[in-house]
């Protein structure tokens, strides 16, 4: 099945999880593709928070691998008339950048959504968890980033 498959007169919640299934099964070749099919849904509340779980298991499995790059720019064309979207991948490149210990600003990481800081926040780069501790958005980021400044992580 593709998504031209999916009835669109179906709940949202059987085309959200049918798009996340077809999404997870999608060749690497497919995927721009069928992105871009998914976000033709009428229901662009629903695609897009579909697209965006897509990018966000993704990212997850790729941000330390060599095809990341390659992948980020292809999403990028296929999600570049959604400013959420692009936001969010532009985040994860951002956690890329700081897990990796790659080049990153401390300004872009103050400036970047509780999502991100909270997820920077429970990770292991020192430098981006201390300026958490002290300038996270909210008390939970600054908490959890306390929280793991007094207790690293045993390797």
């Amino acid at each position: 099945m593709n998504v031209h498959g999916i009835p669109r007169d179906q709940d949202e919640h059987v085309r959200f999880a049918a798009y996340l299934d077809e999404l997870g099964q999608a060749a690497d070749a497919d995927e721009v593709e069928l992105v871009g099919r998914v976000l033709t849904d009428p229901d662009q509340v629903m695609a897009q928070s579909a697209v965006v779980r897509h990018l966000d298991r993704r990212a997850a499995a790729l941000y330390a691998s060599p095809l990341y790059e390659r992948w980020l720019r292809a999403m990028t064309r296929a999600t570049a008339d959604r400013p959420f979207l692009v936001q969010r991948l532009g985040e994860w490149s951002l956690f890329r950048a700081v897990t990796l210990e790659l080049h990153w600003q401390p300004e872009a990481l103050l400036a970047s959504t509780n999502w991100l800081q909270l997820m920077i926040a429970a990770g292991t780069n020192t430098e981006a968890v201390g300026i958490l501790a002290e300038q996270g958005r909210t008390k939970r980021i600054r908490a959890t980033a306390r929280n793991g400044l007094n207790h690293p992580c045993a390797s």
